[in-house]
Order: structure tokens, then sequence, then C-alpha cells
């Protein structure tokens, strides 16, 4: 209590004032030195205690009680000292001490009191305070104190009592009001709940806030008749009540009227004295509701185009409605929406984010590799900005570029591992690109050594050391993996079938080859395989046959055409 605090603070300065003041004499010469040896040793432990030297404070109070064993105000002094080292043991002895030795002191009795409240014991902290209310019964925080101590120590009828004690002294309180709406709720009594917040709003009929806080108590209790009336009380008293539309709108909800519910949201979000942050909210909750019901989707962006008009200096507003066009695969219009949130406010760095994953989805590398750079310079520690800029970079064929984003971004990579193992799958590509084998090896090893079963990586590592013929036991494991983890998925198939061939096992490699044509799987470089094999197993004319299938699908080897022409293998 701010009150006891301030004084407390006066009453100790006092006392120190008064040990430097009263003459030694008065105390008789026989007692002359013990009693200045005291006077000094409490004041140099207040001092002490004043600069938060606890333990040297302590020692010396400690040797003012050997000198005065009846010395109340420094066993209050060492009270508080263990109350702040959460030392509750050794705080009650001494508070309980202090009071002993003088009944009388206000300031004594009310840290006993923190001390058996910190201690759960509210049946003595009650003792105190009602010894409190004797010695002071005009003084209101008493009461506070007495009712917050019962309603603590569970004794509900007694809180309620008490505060019924202080509504007679200082009339119908907000405060007082709402303590005992949540004592009636705690006693599982809604109706008495009810009636102090009526008897609150009658108090003041001009406070709206009290009317929501009743109407939203008949909400809970299904008094929905009398929670209209007060809504409509309410916009009676306050048209312009920001909140009011949205009540109405959750109260015709409730009611099963959809229509009505979504008007009274609409003039809601049309008020600009209505918080951004609440009409967002709101709005997130369609957004939730639309992933399951897509017939909410035109309410959704309603509500969207409402609030940009409402706000139209907020990024915010343009930055929901470009959320739920992305959510909504309307990525031209997307793009769009996250580029004027941008202008308006460029520091938000999850706006970024979300509009370089509209770059990626539209595939406007070009303008992903830019834009990406760009963020970058605003956010040079994001991971994610460079993993953008290093798969634009890679669709343009800048390798080099792409590879130093890739690395740099990698070691900004904190306890995520899946995003570490995206990093080293690209730097795998990457290298390959750009024959740095030994990097690129070593890019996808950090990929499996992350993610062991990853299928995309297992595959194209595994066809990488089968075009240069290296370590095909290796290969051969990784691509029979990722069969056996995709094993519907034609380029896997392919590519087993490849490093079969590289081996010389033909028949098996036709096999595998084969499946994959079977799903579909025909590009020009799976019927380029396809043929190899066939004219290694004898099978020239069909050989023949599906390189011209891979001519005419086009992007084959540089020695496609000359087998065609030739019809004779070339690798």
């Amino acid at each position: 209590m701010n009150k006891f605090v301030s004084e407390n603070m006066k009453h100790i300065g006092w006392i120190l004032f008064l040990a430097l003041l009263i003459p030694a004499g008065i105390y008789g010469q026989q007692g002359r030195e013990g009693v200045k040896s005291n006077q000094e040793t409490f004041y140099d432990a207040s001092k002490q205690k004043l600069l938060g030297n606890y333990e040297k404070a302590e020692e010396l109070f400690k040797k003012c009680l050997e000198i005065d064993p009846d010395d109340a105000a420094s066993m209050y002094a060492l009270a508080e000292i263990y109350r702040r080292q959460s030392k509750e043991g050794e705080a009650l002895v001494y508070a309980e001490k202090a009071v002993e030795h003088d009944p009388g002191n206000k300031w004594y009795k009310y840290l006993l009191l923190q001390v058996y409240q910190s201690a759960g014991d509210y049946s003595k902290a009650e003792i105190v305070i009602q010894g409190l209310i004797e010695d002071d019964p005009e003084y209101l925080d008493y009461y506070q104190d007495l009712a917050l101590n019962q309603l603590y120590g569970g004794k509900y009828k007694d809180a309620l009592k008490t505060y019924n004690l202080i509504e007679e002294k200082i009339g119908v309180t907000e405060h007082v009001s709402v303590q005992k709406e949540k004592i009636y709720l705690l006693m599982n009594k809604p109706e008495k709940a009810i009636a102090e917040i009526e008897k609150l709003a009658s108090a003041y009929p001009y406070e709206t806030r009290y009317l929501e806080m009743l109407a939203e108590l008949y909400m809970a209790g299904r008094m929905y008749d009398e929670a209209l009336q007060t809504y409509k009380k309410i916009l009676e008293v306050d048209p312009e009540n920001p909140y009011i539309n949205i009540s109405l709108s959750d109260y015709y909800r409730k009611q099963g009227d959809e229509e009505k519910s979504y008007e009274y949201l609409k003039t809601g979000f049309a008020n600009p004295n209505l918080d951004i942050d609440t009409k967002i909210q709101i709005l997130l909750a369609y957004y939730t509701i639309n992933e399951i019901y897509n017939d909410l989707k035109k309410e959704a962006f309603e509500l969207a185009s409402i609030l940009i008009e409402a706000h139209t200096g907020e990024a915010k507003a343009y930055s929901i409605y470009a959320d739920l066009l992305y959510q909504d695969n309307q990525f031209e219009a997307a793009r769009d929406a996250f580029r004027t949130v941008i202008s308006m406010d460029s520091s938000k760095y999850l706006v970024w984010e979300q509009y370089l994953f509209v770059e990626s989805e539209l595939g406007d590398f070009e303008t992903m590799a830019d834009e990406s750079t760009r963020a970058i310079g605003l956010f040079p520690q994001q991971p994610m900005l460079y993993l953008f800029s290093g798969v634009a970079n890679f669709q343009l064929k800048n390798y080099e570029k792409a590879a130093d984003d890739l690395s740099k971004g990698v070691r900004f990579v904190v306890a995520n591992n899946l995003m570490k193992a995206q990093f080293y799958s690209y730097l795998g590509d990457v290298y390959f690109q750009i024959d740095e084998h030994e990097k690129s090896d070593e890019a996808y090893d950090n990929v499996l050594m992350i993610d062991p079963d990853n299928s995309i990586v297992l595959n194209n590592y595994a066809y990488y050391l089968s075009l240069r013929g290296e370590n095909l036991t290796k290969a051969e494991k990784m691509a029979r993996r990722a069969v056996d983890l995709d094993p519907e998925n034609g380029a896997n198939q392919d590519t087993y079938g490849w490093v079969l061939y590289m081996q010389g096992k033909y028949k098996e490699a036709e096999k595998w080859i084969g499946k994959a044509i079977r799903n579909r799987e025909e590009s020009a470089v799976v019927l380029e395989h396809y043929g190899d094999v066939l004219y290694k197993l004898g099978n020239k004319k069909g050989a023949v046959k599906y390189w011209e299938k891979a001519v005419k699908k086009g992007q084959g080897s540089e020695f496609l055409e000359k087998k065609v022409k030739d019809k004779i293998l070339y690798e």
C-alpha cells in the first residue's frame, strides 16, 4: 500500500534523526556507552539496508539486538530484510517479535500482515487486519485488505460482507461491484453477479463500459432478450461506440441470424474508431473458417476491402488483404497488394517473405532475384532471403551469384535443420552446374546427414555421380533408396535404371527405365536412355525408334542427333 510505504520511510528517517539527537545522559551515566553504541550501530545498519547491503545490515541489526534485546525497530528492519530475500520463515519470526515488543505500532502490524499472507496463513492475517481496523476504523484501505484476505482464504461470504460494508461507506464503485461479481461467479451464483453489475450500470447510466459488461453477462447466461435491450441502450447513449456493432454482430450470430450478424459486422468494420487490430483478429477468424467453408470467402474479401477504406493509410489493412489473395491463389493481385504494403512500410520482414513467396509462385525469377537482394539489404541476417535469392539466380543460371548467396545464407540458419537441408540441397545443384563436384558432393552429404530419407537429393546425387561415372556403388544404393521411398516416381526409376546401365547391368536397367516410361516419364533424356539400353541389349531397331522420339521431344544429349543419323550408339 503506497501510503504505508511512504509513511514507513518517514518513520524510519525519524527514528534515525532521533537516534542521533538523543543525549546519552538521559539514560544515566552507567548506560552511556551502551546506548551510544546502539544508536550508532542502528544508524550504520539502516544505512547499509538503504544501500541494499543486506548481509552487512543483518549483521549490524543483530548487534543492536545484542545490545538491546527489546529493540523492536531492529526486529522490524530484520523482518523487512528477510522478506526481501524471500526468507519467509526468518521474516515471520522477527515480524512477530516486533509486534510483540511494540503492539501499538501499525507499521509493524502491517508488515506482519504481509508476511502472514505470503505464507498463506490468512486466518492469522485477518486477526492482524482486524486489529488495525480497531486502531483506525476510518481508514478504508484496511477494509479493502480485509476483503482481499478473506477472498484469498476462500471465505467468500465474509468477503462479500466486507465489500458491502465498504459500499455503505463510499457508495457504489466499479472496483467493489466487480469484486462482488467475481465472488458470486466463484460461488456459482450468476444471477447475483448480474444483479451487482445491474446496480453498477444503474448508478452510472451513461458509462457504456458498464453496460457492455452487463450485456456480456446476459449473453453468458443466455438471457438474449436482456442482452439485446442492453446493446440497444448502448447505441442510444453512445452511437459512435466502436465495439457495439461487433457485439451486436456476435449477438445475432449466436441467434442464428447470419445475415443480420454480417450487416452489423460490416458497420463495425466501417467505423474508423474501432482499432484495426481488433478488425484484423476478426478477419483472421474468417480466414481460418475460409479454409473449411469456402462459401465465406466472399465475406472475407468484402470485409478486407472495407478495412482498407476505413484505414486508408494503414499498411496492416493492405497486408491482410494481400494474405487473403495469396491464400486464394490470386497471385498477381496478391503481388500488387504486397507491393503497396512495402511502399507504405518496408520495415516488416514477414511482409517481404510473403511477397517473395508470391514471386516464387508466379515464377518471376528476375523480379524475385532483384527484390530478394533489396530485402537482404534491409534484413541481412534473415536466412530465408538468401534462399530466395539463391533459388531465383539458380533458375536464371546465374550460378556464381546463387552459390555466393546460398553459402552466406546457410551460416545464418539456427536450430532449423529443414531449412539448412534446403540450402545444402540447392548448393549441391548449383555446384554441379559449375563443375565443382567436390563441393557438390559435400553439400549433398550434408543434406543426407540431416535428412537421410530425402528422396529428391538421393535421386539427384545418384544421377550426377552416374553422369561422372564415379562412386557407382554408392550411387546405386542411393538411387534404390529413392525408388523405395517414392516407388511411383518416374524420375527416380530412370535414375536407378541409368545407374544400373553405367554398371553394365543392362537387363535390370531396361526394366527400370521401361517402368519410368510406363509412368509417363517421357522426357527426351529418359527416351534417349531407353534407346541406349536397347542398343546395348542388341535391339538396334528399337534403340533408333526411341532416339527418334527423343529428338522430337528436344533437349537430349549432344550425341542424340548423331545417334539417329548413324544408327550407332555414341557415348
